[in-house]
Order: structure tokens, then sequence, then C-alpha cells
């Protein structure tokens, strides 16, 4: 046998790599889910208007102007 185990010592380290695995895979979830809030809070601003959901469509009658 080349050397003693260190049972102990073995552990930690598998304790330390899987909590590193998890940090690192919290902290790309937190990085994507800041871009998509920055993406939509981008396209909320500017693409609002012309997907036509809050200003009606020039044009277009409205119920009011029907009756």
């Amino acid at each position: 046998m080349p050397f003693k185990p260190n049972y102990n010592f073995q552990r930690l380290e598998r304790t330390r790599a899987k909590e590193a695995k998890k940090e690192e895979k919290l902290r790309l979830r937190r990085e994507q889910a800041q871009q998509r809030a920055t993406e939509t809070s981008t396209e909320d601003g500017a693409g609002s208007s012309a997907a036509g959901q809050d200003e009606p469509l020039p044009g277009a009658a409205s119920p009011e102007t029907e009756r």
C-alpha cells in the first residue's frame, strides 16, 4: 500500500467539490435569469407598441366610435 488512506480528508474533498459544483450551477442560473430579465425589460420598453398591446392600431375602429 503506497500510503495510509485518510478517509476524513477524502470525504472533505468530495464535499468541497460538491459545494463548488452547486455554487457554479447556482451562479450560472442567476446569470441566465438576470439576462432573461434584462431581455424582457428591453423588449417591453421598445417592442410593446410595435406589438400593439398598449396602443390601438391606427385606423382600427374602437367600440366607442361604432355606436
